[in-house]
This record gives C-alpha cells, structure tokens and sequence, in this order.
C-alpha cells in the first residue's frame, strides 16, 4: 500500500482525536481517584495526552464486572460461532481504523510509521482474525475406555484473564493475548504499559463497537506497581500473561503464589544469539539480516539478535559488512514513511542504553561504530545503533538484556564451541544459524535452549507457529493453537454405564 508523505501523517496528527479514558464495565470512565498521569511522544518530548491513572479501587471495580459477566455466561456460554462473529467484526474494525491505530502507536512509542501500519497493526487484526477462526475448530477428546465406561476429555473458559503487555509492540502484543482469552470465552483485563497506552485504548472503543457483552472486556491504563500488582495480587483474577522483563515476571509469580496461585503465563528477556558460520549461504544478506535483528524497532524487541556469534575465519570480512548494513539504519523522524529507525521509547530507557554503551568500553569491548545520541534538533530521543567488536560472552553487554540496538559481536572456532557460548545465558528466547550445511544447522538447532530457531534467516514465523522461551525468558508460548493451553481449563468427565 502507499504510505504516502511525512506532510500528509502530520497533518493526521493535527485532526487525531487521542483517547484518554479507562474502559470498566462497557463504559469509558475517570479513574475513582481522578488522577492522570502524562503520556509522551519520544520523537519530540511533548505531551501526546493526559490519561486515567487507575489504581486499586479501579482494579476491584473491573476485576467484579469481569467475573459477574462470566459467571452470567453472556460471553463465556456463548457458541464458538457467536464468539467468532464478533471477534471476525473487531478484525474488520481493527482494519478499517488502521490509520489512526498506527498514528497512535507510532506517536506513542516512537516506531517508524512504516512498521507501525505495514507490520503490526494489520499483524494485530489477523491475529484477532485467526483466533475467531480457530475456536469452532478446537475439539474435545473421548478416552479410551472399557465398553461400559464414557471418559470425556473437554476445554472450559478459565475465567477472568489479565494481560499485562509491553510498550515495544503495544496493540500486537496486547492481541496475541486477549484473542485466544476471548475467543476461549474469557474475560479479559487489559493492562497496557504506561509507556504506550493509547492504542489499548482505542481499541476499546472498536470492542465497544463490535458489540461484545459489557464488562468482557476492560482496559486500565496506570503503573506496574500498583495496577499490576494489584491485578496478580487480586483473588478473583483466574489467570494472568505478561511479556516484560524478566525481574517483573519473577515479581508476578510471588504475587500469584501469595495470592490465589492464579495461573501465570510468562514470555520475559532475551539475549538471543545469531551464528554466522563461515559457510552461510550469502554472507551479504546475512549481514542485512544481522543489521535488521539489533536495529528493527530500535532494538526494542525481545527476540533481537543482540549477540553476533562469526566464525573467526570470516570475522574481519563479515564485521565489515555488517557495519556498511548498519549504517542504513539511521534515526529519523518516525512520521516520515522512508525512516526505518524511529525514536527511543523514552528518556529513561535511552539513559539505560547509553550507560550499557558506556560500560561496553569500560569492559574491553571494540565500539567499532554507533552509540551516539543524535537528532537533538528534533527534541526527542535518538541514539545511532552501536556495533561492538571483540566482546567476550561474559561481559555484559553480552549478557544483560539491553532492549536497545547496540549489538555485541563474539568470534568462534567450531559448533561445540558457539553452541556452549549461545547457551551460556540466562535467557532461552530465540536464535539464528546461517550455514549451507543442513546437517550442522539440525544439529546445532538441536541444541540450542531457545524456544524459536530460525535458519538462513531471523525474525521468522507466523501465527501457527508457537512462540515463547525456555529458562528465564518465560514459561508458556503464545500465537498458534497451543496458546488456548493458557486460557482454559481442561476437564474429565467420566460416565459409567450400569448393564
């Protein structure tokens, strides 16, 4: 589609109407307390909007309006097939407003529009669309039994279901969790991150327009540590998924075992490796794809490739074109359709990266280009990606998860030897393989402790292909059928048959 020019998305600015309220029992409502709190562009420093700061008494009212709609069954007794109708209408109206969703978003969190309305806003509707075509489709089980016994194996909605997302991909990451929570017969409390709630918000206003029974679905806008502590805390939240760090999700878990041992899903940090073996395939494209895994999203993603394994025999030529790669990826503004770099979510989280940089030197790392703050001119928060070079697995900025496109370039001699340096994490998320030998890429695959391997290639997947991590980057996999794991209860039903 024609994205059209940076003149025509800032004149959309000036007639955008930003929502600002919570949405609580099918109403768009203040917070009890009447408290806002400021909502950011990072592009440019100003104030997008003031919005609703919920808190615990706005927590206890959506938690009640949640549970009595559930427990009524206007949603969770519905069909499969009256479910599907109206999540199939919300796709269609995630769709139709996907202008205003990516303007929001790219506003928000600082993304290049030309990710926010070419990726994830049409990824968000068919992931909605996916959902409501997979329900009617997902049958029970029948035991195998004697001839006078019936054991019948069925799914049940699990209740009331809390989703806290991040502000990295706001309304696809908030989709890959209420669509397979709604489409089970859930309901469902979205928290969205105080850094980027706008299009939570608004696509509460498309719910509220795609007919689903009130109090189904909710949005509370406000901080982790009070409504997101206040929901894992809450004894009548039936389950709760997250994606965030790794230190938050561990919180969520101890809140959970405090409170009513809720289910909890998590997909936390990632340090994801990318091997490049000295006979990859193309070593150009590789290095395209290298460039892409630490600068797509500002390196705002959990599944980056933020460690760089090459082979020590291709190091000096591979790093050279990586750097030529990296250097198109330069900052802009993120409303002009041909920036494919946009803005840092916020001064604080370009403050972490610029210390990581920083400490990235003071380690012994090589910073063979990048790390510098530019385009201060436009009053928004702007870092050119940083390449290292002769880092060590053990340094820092080779383990901690920096959510920032600096990345950390490691040699290796042999398989043995990156397959126990990838590893060597506390993160299992995701990584890559370039090799023309199919043999070695099944075989290191194999050994990698990472939920997603991704061949010749990075970033790879769709919907039906599950997705989450193993040790601290999470437990649970969102997308594909295997999410409805997560938001129903399984249960026996067993009949014995007298004569």
């Amino acid at each position: 589609m024609e994205l059209g020019t940076k003149a025509m998305w800032e004149q959309a600015v000036e007639q955008l109407s930003i929502p600002n309220q919570a949405y609580i029992g099918g109403e768009f409502v203040c917070s009890q307390s009447k408290q806002i709190f400021s909502c950011i562009n990072p592009a440019n420093n100003q104030l997008l909007s003031e919005v609703a700061l919920c808190d615990v008494a706005d927590v206890h009212n959506a938690v009640t309006s949640a549970s009595k709609v559930f427990q009524q069954g206007d949603w969770s007794r519905q069909s499969p097939q009256q479910r599907k109708k109206s999540l199939l209408k919300l796709a269609d109206l995630i769709d139709k407003h996907a202008d205003t969703l990516a303007l929001l978003e790219t506003l928000d969190m600082g993304k290049p529009i030309k990710d926010s309305r070419l990726l994830d806003i049409p990824s968000a509707a068919n992931c909605i669309r996916w959902y409501a075509e997979a329900i009617d489709k997902i049958y029970g089980e029948i035991a195998p039994t004697a001839e006078n016994q019936l054991g019948l194996i069925t799914r049940e909605p699990i209740g009331v279901v809390t989703a806290i997302v991040p502000w990295n991909f706001p309304l696809l990451m908030a989709c890959w969790k209420i669509a397979p929570a709604l489409a089970a017969g859930n309901s469902v409390i979205l928290k969205p991150s105080e850094k980027s709630p706008l299009t939570a918000l608004k696509l509460a206003e498309l719910v509220a327009e795609a007919d689903f029974p009130p109090g189904v679905f909710h949005v509370l806008p406000g901080y982790g540590h009070t409504v997101g502590k206040a929901l894992a805390l809450h004894p009548h939240v039936d389950a709760l998924a997250f994606t965030g760090s790794t230190t938050v999700a561990k919180q969520l878990l101890m809140y959970a075992g405090q409170s009513n041992m809720k289910r909890v899903w998590l997909e936390a940090g990632g340090k994801s490796p990318n091997i490049v073996f000295a006979d990859a395939p193309d070593l150009a494209y590789a290095a395209e794809a290298a460039a892409s895994a630490i600068c797509f999203n500002q390196g705002e993603v959990c599944t980056a490739g933020s460690r760089l394994f090459v082979e020590k025999s291709i190091t000096k030529e591979f790093l050279s074109l990586v750097r030529k790669a990296m250097n198109k990826w330069q900052p802009g503004n993120p409303l002009d359709p041909e920036v494919t770099l946009g803005a840092i979510v916020d001064a604080q989280q370009l403050k972490k990266i610029q210390q990581y940089i920083e400490l990235g030197e003071k380690e012994g790392a090589e910073l063979l280009q990048g790390g510098q703050r530019v385009r201060q001119e436009l009053g928004g928060f702007f870092i050119q990606p940083a390449l290292f070079g002769n880092v060590e697995n053990t340094m820092r900025v080779a383990q901690d998860e920096i959510f920032g496109p600096v990345l950390a370039a490691i040699t290796f001699s042999d398989s043995n030897e990156v397959i126990n340096q990838a590893n060597d994490s506390q993160y299992g998320l995701a990584a890559g393989i370039w090799t023309s030998d199919l043999n070695k890429a099944h075989l290191v695959a194999k050994q990698l402790k990472v939920g997603s391997v991704w061949i010749n290639h990075y970033f790879g997947g769709d919907m039906t292909a599950p997705f989450g991590g193993y040790k601290q980057s999470g437990i649970g996999r969102d997308k594909s059928l295997h999410a409805f794991d997560k938001y129903t209860e399984i249960k026996t039903t067993w009949f014995s048959f007298q004569g």
